[in-house]
């Protein structure tokens, strides 16, 4: 069973997510928060697998919420509703912790399959929007002391094959693509892609993608 915490101040939208849910038996909402502050005070108590965070609320809004659940260190992952695909709120977001973000437009499918995989551990950003939305962001990334390319020293724990996944991984290919350009089959990228996240301390794919961009392995294209 997965468990949602949901954390919108539209009530007609947490109402119309409490319905979509309540129709699958393997997710529960467990809560609704109308703010940040709400959402993060729940967050505590209840221990949701998923909180549901919009990004654009009264009082603290979803980006200060989000770094003040994952920097708590409990389970409970952020995943991010916004309304626009490269919404700077959805970056900030995915940089104080959240693990993916969904447009707010996204079908009821999709949002059920984004927490779902969120709650396995995964990323929701499609690898298209993962490049668009570090593209839009690129100066921010770059390391100040413009360190060349594998310099950081979190990448000498990777194994050169880890190495070559995580860059494959910075470039927003699924495993699938992954598997195919690499000769390896999904089940051996997955265990790569698993060893790459323990090694680097990343929090999921997304986490992944932003050391590789901010180490300088992979990069924007122009």
């Amino acid at each position: 069973m997965t468990t949602v915490l949901i954390a919108d101040d539209q009530p007609l939208q947490r109402l119309g997510f409490v319905m979509l849910m309540e129709t699958k038996p393997d997710i529960e909402v467990v809560g609704e928060a109308t703010h940040g502050a709400e959402a993060v005070r729940l967050t505590a108590s209840l221990h949701p697998d998923v909180v549901l965070m919009d990004v654009r609320m009264p009082g603290m809004d979803g980006i200060e919420a989000t770094r003040r659940i994952v920097a708590a260190g409990g389970r409970s992952r952020v995943l991010i509703l916004t309304t626009f695909d490269l919404d700077e709120y959805a970056y900030a977001a995915l940089r104080a912790g959240a693990s993916g973000f969904l447009l707010k437009d996204a079908m009821p499918d999709e949002l059920l399959a984004a927490i779902r995989s969120v709650s396995a551990g995964d990323a929701v950003v499609s690898p298209k929007m993962t490049r668009r939305l570090l593209d839009a962001h690129a100066g921010d990334l770059r390391p100040p002391e413009h360190r060349p390319p594998g310099a950081d020293p979190r990448l000498r724990l990777l194994s050169e094959r880890e190495r070559e996944v995580l860059i494959a991984i910075g470039q927003g290919w699924t495993n699938t693509e992954i598997a195919e350009r690499l000769g390896l089959s999904e089940s051996t990228v997955k265990k790569h892609v698993g060893r790459v996240l323990a090694k680097l301390e990343a929090r999921d794919r997304v986490q992944a993608v932003i050391i590789a961009y901010a180490t300088g392995l992979a990069h924007t294209t122009s």
